[in-house]
């Protein structure tokens, strides 16, 4: 019976969206994670009856047809870029993009990812590097004996040396845009990779336009709203249980006309 494989589909796209679902809500408290959502598509349809087709030789047409569905696919799992809300920590190196920007990472490897998590810290050589320890472009190197660190919105970093009243400017964190920023490929570790579908990366500084600024002594908070994750983790439960509900009728179907003809 079709109707067994038609409402299988349904579960299996209702297993993944709560799968979906469920890494939102344990990302809760990821600092920068984007959400994801799930989307469908009908699958192909059996034609019976075309609609249109001619009924009779006189040239009637059917104004409806018999179309019989097959179920449900999944097409992707796109992921919201939208803005978090920003969380002050009061630490030095915290840092928080308000706009476009992701902040560009050297791997070792010699490639660069991508990330909008800003918790960064400094390593043994004084460079601020990220919490796996690669450095943050342009590369900045902080003295030892440095005090005073600030970041201004423009991302140029400042310290204070021995011996003098003023700052001194150590250099300019730069950020990346892209096209389609939804089009990244995560990676994890909250970093993200080019891809075809986001387009080439487009380095600048903050404050640019399109880029954004940048905020010391703050992180990006996740941007999952938990009553619309528990709402939707609900509607997926139900809509598995209605298809676990069919094919457990076209079963009871199936073994009852199997009865009629024994």
């Amino acid at each position: 019976m079709q109707a067994l494989h038609t409402a299988a589909t349904g579960m299996a796209a209702q297993e993944l969206n709560v799968q979906v679902i469920s890494n939102n809500i344990a990302n809760l408290r990821t600092t920068s994670f984007k959400k994801q959502t799930a989307a469908f598509q009908d699958l192909i349809y059996e034609h019976v009856r075309r609609v249109g087709a001619q009924s009779s030789d006189q040239g009637t047409i059917l104004p409806v047809g018999v179309d019989i569905g097959g179920g449900v696919k999944t097409v992707g799992t796109p992921r919201s870029m939208t803005q978090g809300t920003l969380s002050q920590t009061g630490n030095d190196l915290d840092l928080a993009v308000s706009g476009e920007g992701f902040f560009k990472i050297l791997m070792p490897d010699g490639t660069y990812q991508y990330t909008r998590d800003g918790t960064f810290q400094m390593d043994n050589q004084g460079r601020i590097v990220t919490a796996q320890g690669n450095p943050v472009q342009p590369t900045i190197t902080i003295p030892n004996n440095a005090s005073g660190l600030t970041v201004n919105v423009q991302g140029q970093v400042s310290v204070t040396l021995p011996g003098s009243s003023t700052s001194t400017i150590l250099g300019q964190i730069g950020l990346t845009r892209f096209i389609n920023k939804a089009g990244l490929q995560p990676v994890g570790s909250n970093q993200f990779t080019e891809t075809p579908s986001s387009g080439p990366p487009q380095d600048g500084t903050a404050t640019a336009e399109g880029y954004g600024n940048i905020t010391q002594g703050s992180l990006e908070q996740a941007n999952v709203d938990v009553v619309s994750e528990m709402s939707d983790l609900i509607a997926a439960q139900r809509a598995y249980e209605m298809n676990a509900k069919v094919i457990s009728a076209a079963d009871q179907m199936m073994q009852s006309t199997t009865a009629l003809f024994r």
